[in-house]
């Protein structure tokens, strides 16, 4: 418990005096440091967690949540699962030549009623007909530009399928007439995935019905490691695939970079809490006269320590506390934030093209805020206890000596 005492004196010592410049100075840059080393944690963790959540969220709606390729075996399983929506779906990779142009595309075919159901189709984004009937064909924002084709044109796509005919093997083409432009709010999917009709592309690519995947979507995708785990038990003899493997060395990268940013930024809190030792230290020989004093109208060693401990734990304290509502006010408007000053200087600091999505995302963590203070904290109590054992250990004689 504190006593009253060392609440008063506690509170008496923290007020700043004239004589007190430079350790004035040391308090005020410990407090800013440990504010900035927490605001910043709590910011950059913030846009990661957001950044993190919204490529799941794009990847998700864009991709089937899990796949599973039976290779002709039976489909008799997948009336067991009917907590989820399956449909049935094949692709292959082919060719589009389009004038002057030629660009590698990856297919993806679905019957006409499962195309309408795609959440992709279903966004505002979407533009044209939802019919994918016959040789229509709907291919993304970026792989249009490129292509400098629109809604009615027609483009031709070459199948490594081949045609036997009276000089051997030829490759197949087919002209297809776009009807729809997607965007998935991934450049890299809108370049390179173009959707047409199921029993289109198995004639096209030489396939038979036995060739089509299963695609399920869960209502919660994030837990997809589950889904995987009951899907591989439910078709033991088939290749199951979920859209965290097809990303994984994505998400892999992204949380190695999360721990390291999290490990970097820490030090900034233990460089700043660290000038609380020497602040502390130099207050403790500028409080020496006090310190005798109070021991000479009897109050203990402990008290004295504690006295001392206060001080650089209020400093700390405070400190956090600041850190985390103007870190966290910075992740609530750090897109206006980013424009504000993409507008000011003229530059684009978070280009689409290479973070995949067209504003900074942020994503406020209870519990990293809770980590980050607590660790805050610690640290604080840590450096505080040097200094405050010091103080309780000086000489009440060897104090007042020269008083």
């Amino acid at each position: 418990m504190i006593s009253q005492l060392e609440k008063e004196v506690t509170f008496r010592f923290l007020k700043t005096r004239k004589n007190d410049g430079f350790l004035n100075i040391i308090s005020i840059f410990s407090f800013i440091g440990i504010s900035l080393g927490v605001a910043v944690l709590i910011i950059v963790m913030s846009v990661m967690n957001g950044f993190r959540t919204e490529l799941i969220s794009k990847i998700v709606g864009f991709n089937a949540h899990a796949v599973v390729q039976l290779g002709g075996k039976s489909k008799k399983y997948i009336q067991d699962l009917d907590s989820v929506k399956n449909i049935v779906s094949n692709d292959g990779e082919a060719v589009i030549l389009n004038k002057d142009v030629t660009k590698g595309v990856f297919l993806k075919g679905y019957l006409e009623s499962d195309f309408r159901n795609l959440q992709i189709v279903k966004n505002e984004e979407f533009m044209g007909s939802k019919n994918l009937n016959d040789n229509n064909i709907s291919v993304g924002k970026e792989l249009s530009f490129n292509l400098n084709v629109d809604i009615g044109d027609t483009i031709t796509i070459m199948s490594p399928a081949g045609i036997q005919t009276l000089v051997g093997t030829l490759p197949k083409q087919e002209n297809f007439k776009i009807v729809s432009i997607f965007d998935s709010g991934l450049s890299d999917f809108n370049e390179n995935i173009a959707y047409i009709n199921l029993e289109t592309l198995e004639s096209f690519f030489n396939r038979s019905t036995e060739d089509r995947f299963i695609e399920f979507y869960f209502k919660d995708p994030k837990n997809i490691e589950i889904h995987k785990k009951n899907l591989i038990s439910l078709f033991p003899d088939a290749l199951v695939y979920t859209w965290s493997d097809m990303n994984k060395s994505l998400f892999s990268a992204l949380k190695v970079e999360r721990n390291v940013m999290f490990i970097i930024l820490s030090l900034i809190i233990i460089v700043a809490a660290f000038n609380i030792i020497s602040g502390l230290t130099i207050f403790v020989k500028n409080k020496t006269r006090d310190i005798g004093i109070l021991k000479s109208i009897g109050v203990s060693n402990k008290s004295i320590k504690k006295i001392f401990f206060l001080v650089g734990f209020f400093i700390g304290t405070s400190a956090t506390l600041f850190g985390v509502v103007v870190g966290t006010l910075f992740s609530i408007y750090v897109e206006n934030i980013r424009q504000f000053i993409s507008n000011i200087l003229g530059i684009s600091l978070f280009p689409e093209d290479i973070y995949m999505l067209n504003s900074m995302p942020s994503e406020i963590n209870i519990n990293s805020i809770l980590i980050i203070s607590l660790c805050s904290i610690i640290t604080t109590i840590l450096v505080s206890i040097y200094p405050a054992s010091k103080a309780s250990s000086l000489d009440t004689a060897k104090t007042l000596k020269y008083e």
